[in-house]
């Protein structure tokens, strides 16, 4: 079984820092790749110079892939279930930003329609080394709960 918590361990209110990363020239290419996106603002230094940006920056949608990624890194869930994001864009990440994603449990229910499984909402900020909050939101996932036999025991 996974590490992590299942829903019945977790409370609103429960908080986590996760590992870091470094985002390096080959996160922007490889995110390029994936996603087609070859904005000259992530791929032309020479055209990026001449922007607001005075270089160039990291996709906004890598911070939020970066920011999933680090979520589960961090361990604190067991398993889950993206039902989605409410996101938004702060500051430009650079090429050689470190990041770390803090996340805080705001709410918390159980869907009519599986018992088995807790929605849980947490706000997710991402920082990077300076303490600036570069993306911000809320992510909403579905995460199991301890089985029947066990809530049972419990009671």
């Amino acid at each position: 079984m996974l590490p992590g918590k299942l829903y019945d361990e977790i409370k609103v209110g429960d908080e986590q820092l996760t590992p870091r990363v470094t985002v390096t020239e080959g996160h922007v290419l490889a995110y390029a790749g994936v996603a087609g996106d070859f904005s000259p603002v992530h791929m032309d230094e020479v055209y990026a110079q001449s922007t607001v940006f005075g270089g160039r920056i990291a996709h906004g949608l890598m911070g939020l892939s970066l920011t999933d990624g680090l979520k589960v890194q961090s361990g604190f869930f067991r398993d889950g279930i993206a039902l989605g994001w409410t996101w938004n864009f702060k500051k430009p990440i650079q090429i050689g930003d470190t990041l770390q994603v803090k996340f805080r449990v705001t709410e918390m229910r159980i869907p009519k329609s599986r018992s088995d499984m807790g929605i849980l909402f947490i706000a997710i900020e991402l920082i990077n080394q300076r303490g600036e909050v570069v993306q911000e939101g809320e992510h909403r996932l579905m995460v199991p709960r301890q089985p029947a036999e066990s809530q049972e025991a419990v009671q």
